[in-house]
């Protein structure tokens, strides 16, 4: 898999059947490893290793449902009483981030009310913070760290 604009972090591989998996330490089960999903899984070890949030408060790949439609978000980041903190968009590395990217999670956004935004093929990464107040939002260079 190719190299990602992330730390080096250790996965656990399995190979079954000429496929390649990667255990998913929110999900507890072997995922088949697809460029997205690699993504996907740094972004889960930086939110754990880098950004200290707790396992518990880390969702993966789950169902919602926008203006009637079923949408699977990537992952959410929750706070303690169970409101959204940070919805995660993930694309693969050949995947370039548009606009288009970023009216699809701010779509997803209005349904899950999070007060962070970040969107990443693994290359690039765009974190935000929303301004629900003036319906926009505001570039960072970071996500905030996890404060228990």
């Amino acid at each position: 898999m190719q190299k990602l604009n992330f730390q080096l972090y250790n996965f656990r591989f399995k190979n079954s059947e000429n496929k390649v998996s990667i255990f998913d330490e929110i999900r507890k089960k072997f995922i088949i490893l697809t460029p997205e999903e690699w993504v996907r899984q740094h972004v889960v070890q930086f939110l754990l290793e880098e950004k200290k949030y707790p396992k518990s408060l880390i969702n993966v790949e789950k169902v919602l449902k926008v203006n009637g439609l079923r949408k699977r978000y990537d992952v959410v980041v929750f706070n303690s009483d169970g409101s959204i903190f940070i919805l995660i968009e993930c694309k693969a590395p050949e995947v370039k981030i548009a606009q288009a990217t970023f009216d699809q999670i701010a779509r997803y956004n209005m349904t899950m009310k999070s007060e962070f935004l970040m969107v990443t093929n693994g290359l690039n990464h765009y974190f935000c913070q929303m301004d629900f107040e003036n319906e926009k939002y505001v570039f960072l260079e970071n996500l905030p760290n996890y404060n228990s």
